[in-house]
Order: structure tokens, then C-alpha cells, then sequence
């Protein structure tokens, strides 16, 4: 989970994470792989949710706050408001797009106004936790 407030996450690395979960949790609760259990039922066994993607989601969401508040070098990159040309092919996600998302605030806009006021901005990000997305 080092330096995960600056990872974008894609549908793709989100099923990956979310498959080292259940690997992580079937080896805590010594279930072997021949078992026929569906992930349903090992986390009923664990008594818990999937919490991997909404913690990782929950840090990025405060550094990302974080960073808009200050109005620096940072906020230019975070934002991807800097000049230049962009690459060839299909742009990349960015970090803005996916916290926008998990938060559904609608535009990537929206959650940037939205992290001006720290208390508006808290209780977005508390209320995307609850909701477990």
C-alpha cells in the first residue's frame, strides 16, 4: 500500500487487487484452493467486506485533497494542466477521473470545487467509504 495515493486504478488492476484479497484471505482463513467456496462465503467465514480498494481509495481521496488545497506545482500535475502535447493512442486515466467516479460527484470539476471546503470534502469521501464501492 506504499505510494498508493498516486496509483490510477483501471477495471483491470481493480480485479486484480480485489483477486489478491480473496487469495490474501483464503490463505488467512486456511481454506484450500480444492474447496468449492464461492468468495461470498469466505467473507462471510472472515466476517468483513472487501476493504482493499476502499481504504486505497479512501488515502487517495485525502492526499488528493490535500494537494488541491495548497494550489502548487502539485495541483498542475494532479490535474494535468500543464502544456505540452498528448501522446498518441487512447489517453490514460487519470486520478482525478477515478476519485471523481468513486465518489460520484459527476464531473472531475465538481470534485475539485468540492475539495476548497475540507469539511464538504470530508464528508463526500465518508460517505463514498460507507457506501463501500
Amino acid at each position: 500500500m506504499y505510494g498508493c495515493e498516486a496509483w490510477t486504478i483501471s477495471k483491470q488492476t481493480q480485479k486484480k487487487l480485489e483477486a489478491t484479497e480473496m487469495w490474501f484471505l483464503r490463505r488467512m482463513l486456511r481454506i484450500s484452493w480444492t474447496a468449492k467456496k464461492t468468495n461470498d462465503t469466505v467473507l462471510e467465514e472472515a466476517h468483513t467486506t472487501r476493504l482493499l480498494i476502499s481504504k486505497i481509495r479512501k488515502r487517495q481521496a485525502t492526499f488528493f485533497g490535500h494537494v488541491m488545497r495548497r494550489e502548487k506545482l502539485e495541483n498542475l500535475v494532479t490535474t494535468g494542466m500543464l502544456e505540452g502535447k498528448h501522446s498518441r493512442g487512447k489517453q490514460r486515466e487519470k486520478l482525478i477521473e477515478g476519485l471523481a467516479d468513486w465518489l460520484k460527484a459527476g464531473k472531475s470539476l465538481e470534485a475539485i470545487e468540492a475539495t476548497k471546503d475540507r469539511k464538504k470534502w470530508r464528508t463526500m469521501v465518508a460517505n463514498a467509504v460507507k457506501q463501500g464501492t
